[in-house]
């Protein structure tokens, strides 16, 4: 079941509402609408594929009894291994099984056969969750919950299926307060602000920027070759489609919690407006790249350790977090490519250091560069094979042809003549025509780059839990609880819900 889909909107959640509220005004126990909650994410997640509800409750029902274990026992770190070992187990099993038998056959030149496997839902997102909590029960920071409010935090559905992934010591918590009846209302109308952003990010931006960037990608798949203007909003257009596929979900991911009166972790702020790479990261999927340093990259010794080990941690920390979006050489690649961007900018920041008030760049550039860098990355992000991945970097560099639109303009003899002269040729491709794409490409740079996010928008409201690294500045464009505002995102969910007549998944879906 999808965030953006008819059934989602209009029956599962409107269905989950009801019985959440209804049970909290029938009952004084909190622990009836919490269990309501959890049945409803559980039938969210068999939704999708109800024989991997099993595995869930099995991962789930496992961890909670290894994290009792752990917290009782006298050999706890013999018992933190095994529950560590358990979860890797798990995802390796159905997430790179194949890979690695895949690779040596192809090392080796066997032909081992290894049985298909459909990679089950969220695996990656609750099998990180339930390690955090195992490794902080070890170090003695978080109590043993009720089974059925652990399996809450795990499951719980606005953030199962592609996060944030939650800190047991931020939500949990909030499942134990005392409800406070007087802000049911605001918080439904921030959820469903923050929901219809989301719902407006995916279904009228993202996938129209789709149209764009995925016939270029396939047909660098199929070997075909992409010119210097068809690879640029190729990318350019994929580096959109995935800043609002993300970002939309994010919003309606925290939109749909706090309808419910949960606060999540921010999970994305404006990354693409970041002065350097690693202030990119502190604002890209925020909350993995808090888990990959706080229980990767720190105990391997993180800044603590001589500069040459700096950067090899850095390195094994991105390598890692780039394998874990996807069994495959190209995400790898794509997260060395980021651990290199990052080694390179601790050693700029190092010789700064060193000399204050030199090595200084004007913001703007600091952000072209770093989204530039970004920019290239996502090639390797998207790529099918490095095969595919080369096409386009040769169309990028303009090593496959100068063409321009023959649509966009028709040039006279002598601009013809010009044209030619400086290697350029006039002529119809097959994946550019012109301006639409032009003046679409001209919108997302300027949403990204020159407006406020939701959260800057929302800020008065508080609408998520905002890490240190980030700064969270009120906009000058306030959103309030209003007849006016009100009209406004009724005319964006009405658009949003008039464009549902092609069902995508978010692209965060695969990981």
């Amino acid at each position: 079941m999808l965030f953006n889909s008819q059934v989602f909107i209009f029956l599962f959640l409107p269905m989950v509402l009801l019985g959440y509220y209804g049970l909290r005004k029938i009952t004084a126990s909190r622990h009836f609408p919490l269990l309501w909650l959890l049945l409803a994410s559980l039938f969210f997640y068999g939704w999708w594929e109800a024989r991997y509800l099993v595995l869930l409750l099995t991962s789930i029902t496992i961890n909670f009894i290894l994290g009792n274990i752990l917290y009782r026992s006298g050999k706890k770190r013999l018992w933190l291994v095994i529950g560590i070992s358990f979860n890797l187990a798990l995802i390796f099993y159905f997430k790179y099984a194949n890979f690695v038998v895949d690779n040596v056959n192809w090392g080796f030149g066997k032909d081992w056969e290894f049985e298909d496997i459909i990679l089950p839902l969220a695996i990656s997102f609750f099998t990180f969750q339930q390690i955090a909590w195992l490794v902080d029960i070890y170090k003695n920071k978080v109590a043993i919950p009720s089974f059925y409010n652990y399996a809450l935090f795990v499951s719980f559905f606005p953030q199962l299926i592609a996060g944030p992934i939650v800190h047991h010591s931020e939500v949990m918590p909030q499942f134990e307060k005392p409800v406070v009846s007087s802000q049911a209302w605001h918080n439904m109308s921030i959820g469903l602000t923050l929901f219809t952003l989301g719902l407006f990010k995916k279904v009228v931006l993202a996938d129209h920027f789709a149209l764009y960037a995925t016939p270029v990608f396939e047909a660098a798949g199929r070997g075909e070759v992409i010119t210097f203007l068809e690879a640029w909003v190729g990318v350019l257009s994929y580096t959109f489609q995935l800043y609002f596929d993300f970002s939309g979900y994010s919003d309606m991911a925290v939109g749909l919690a706090r309808m419910l009166g949960i606060v999540l972790p921010l999970n994305f702020f404006s990354p693409y407006k970041a002065q350097n790479i690693r202030q990119f990261w502190q604002r890209w999927n925020i909350t993995l790249s808090r888990f990959l340093r706080d229980y990767l990259y720190i105990p391997l010794g993180g800044n603590r350790v001589r500069a040459a080990r700096i950067s090899v941690n850095i390195m094994l920390t991105m390598l890692i977090g780039g394998l874990w979006h996807g069994a495959s050489w190209t995400f790898v690649a794509w997260g060395g490519l980021h651990g290199f961007y990052l080694v390179i900018h601790r050693r700029y920041e190092t010789r700064r250091s060193l000399r204050p008030g030199k090595f200084i760049p004007h913001p703007m550039l600091g952000a072209s560069i770093t989204f530039l860098a970004v920019t290239l990355a996502w090639v390797l992000f998207r790529a099918e094979s490095f095969a595919s991945s080369i096409i386009i970097y040769k169309g990028l560099f303009g090593f496959s042809g100068l063409s321009l639109p023959a649509g966009l303009f028709e040039p006279g003899p002598a601009l013809q003549a010009g044209i030619e002269a400086a290697g350029f040729t006039v002529s119809n491709l097959a994946y550019f025509k012109g301006l639409p794409e032009l003046l679409w490409l001209l919108a997302g740079g300027l949403i990204c780059f020159c407006t406020p996010n939701a959260y800057q928008f929302l800020a008065d409201q508080k609408p998520a839990l905002i890490p240190p690294t980030i700064r969270l500045q009120q906009s000058q464009i306030r959103w309030s609880e209003n007849f006016w505002w009100a009209m406004v995102f009724a005319l964006l969910l009405a658009w949003s819900v008039l464009t549902l007549n092609r069902i995508s998944e978010f692209l965060y879906f695969q990981f």
